[in-house]
């Protein structure tokens, strides 16, 4: 019992002793306003790394997430201006861009679903597929320039704060709380796992396979289009070439905290630390004020150690 707590509990080990290896060596980490920044930084990543974590337990992958936020932002600034353009008061506009995308994001997911499900197309070249045509889509809405049809306030969502956490910090914790309880007490949640350990049998079970990876997936394109507003709040315009290598990041903070890319094991409280780990690793390089180009390949070589990560994880 005790060997496997501790290696259930080894990310979290290696968190701690990294967060107290950085507070000696720069005294400005474990400041209120550093460590509020950290979590600010994470949130919009965090958000579609809930996701990512149900889609990779269900034995999938979405590679498009990061060209689905650039997509998001062009979207929502692309609506909003041409409402505002035909006399639609500016808040209403925006509410319609934001609804408009965020279920367009589920959409798009549905359709990587539907691929998978229907046609027997794999996720990785679907959503592979999108990764290219959204970029390109989100470049020919804003034909290479920023749309910035957004006023102060909408600046909230992405950069705001309320009760002196930054906002998108706050929807954060609060997918993390529901993403965890779905995934851990509800029917949904056990169905996941069931299909990424072994879809026949969760098929014989009586589980419609099918929906399950279909809603995973929709659901995980919806986060990463509002995370995709929230990105465009935070930037103030919709820019096609923000959020370029999200996926990977995400898919690392997955992984790292424990998900099996085989599918059927996971934990949605290991990938809110992988997230925190990440981003507290590019802040503690950046207050220390180690090369770009250097924290380049730590990301790098943290995806390739993610792996090794994941196997000191229980596989129960």
């Amino acid at each position: 019992m005790t060997t496997t707590i501790l290696r259930a509990a080894i990310l979290e080990v290696i968190l701690v002793a990294l967060g107290a290896v950085l507070a000696v060596a720069s005294p400005a980490f474990l400041t209120v306003d550093n460590l509020l920044n950290v979590l600010r930084n994470v949130s919009m990543q965090g958000l579609i790394a809930l996701g990512m974590t149900m889609v990779i337990i269900a034995g999938e992958i979405d590679l498009s997430v990061g060209s689905m936020v650039a997509f998001a932002g062009c979207l929502t600034a692309y609506i909003a201006g041409g409402l505002s353009g035909l006399g639609i008061g500016i808040g209403t506009s925006i509410t319609i861009a934001i609804v408009t995308t965020i279920a367009a994001g589920a959409l798009l997911g549905s359709f990587s679903g539907l691929m998978r499900t229907k046609y027997q197309v794999p996720t990785f070249i679907t959503t592979l597929a999108l990764m290219t045509g959204l970029t390109g889509v989100a470049e020919l809405i804003t034909n290479g320039f920023p749309l910035t049809p957004f006023p102060s306030w909408y600046n909230f969502l992405g950069g705001g704060h309320l009760f002196g956490i930054p906002f998108p910090a706050i929807v954060f914790l609060a997918a993390f709380a529901v993403v965890l309880v779905v995934m851990n007490h509800t029917g949904f949640g056990r169905s996941v796992y069931a299909v990424g350990g072994n879809a026949e049998a969760a098929r014989l079970s009586g589980i419609d396979v099918a929906r399950v990876k279909i809603a995973v997936l929709a659901i995980t394109s919806g986060l990463a289009a509002f995370s995709g507003v929230m990105q465009s709040s935070e930037i103030m315009s919709g820019t096609a070439t923000t959020a370029k290598g999200w996926e990977l990041d995400v898919i690392a903070a997955v992984i790292i905290g424990g998900t099996s890319l085989m599918g059927g094991v996971g934990r949605v409280w290991g990938t809110m630390v992988g997230v925190v780990f990440l981003g507290v690793i590019i802040n503690g390089m950046t207050l220390l004020n180690i090369s770009e180009y250097w924290q380049h390949v730590v990301r790098g070589a943290l995806i390739l150690t993610a792996v090794l990560i994941n196997r000191f994880q229980p596989r129960a």
